[in-house]
């Protein structure tokens, strides 16, 4: 569940605003259902959300191989012609996800949304869901 909307779209909003670059900011369910955004379409949002979930799910599957790891995927960064896709867990259920062009700095980008997990990660949960109702 995200407590108090409004001072957690403050959140998003900063991250965007203090990282040169920032494109668009979303926070999604595991399952691929998008909780939040900031900037950007709303429909990019969602597709964004929805390939999340097949994105982190490979990511947890490559994490397993690693040895001696919990095998939990922390973060993943893909870079493209003409930008970055970050996403990062979030807490039990969900995760940040963020679009940014080509002039990102990655490592600020990486620690920003880092400590925006830290600061609001109780709040950036999402409970499993049966037949499109939480359980």
């Amino acid at each position: 569940m995200i407590q108090q909307r409004a001072n957690f779209d403050w959140m998003l909003k900063e991250l965007s605003d203090g990282v040169h670059g920032t494109r668009q900011v979303v926070v999604l369910s595991a399952d691929g259902l998008r909780i939040a955004r900031y900037g950007g379409d709303p429909d990019a949002a969602d597709r964004i959300a929805a390939a999340c979930a097949g994105l982190q799910s490979l990511a947890g599957a490559v994490a397993t191989e690693i040895p001696d790891t919990d095998g939990r995927m922390r973060m993943v960064i893909i870079e493209i012609h003409g930008g970055y896709f970050y996403m990062m867990a979030a807490g039990p259920g969900a995760y940040l996800a963020v679009l940014a062009d080509e002039t990102v700095d990655a490592g600020l980008m990486s620690n920003r949304m880092r400590d925006l997990v830290v600061r609001i990660g109780a709040h950036l949960t999402s409970p499993p869901r049966r037949n499109g109702q939480a359980v």
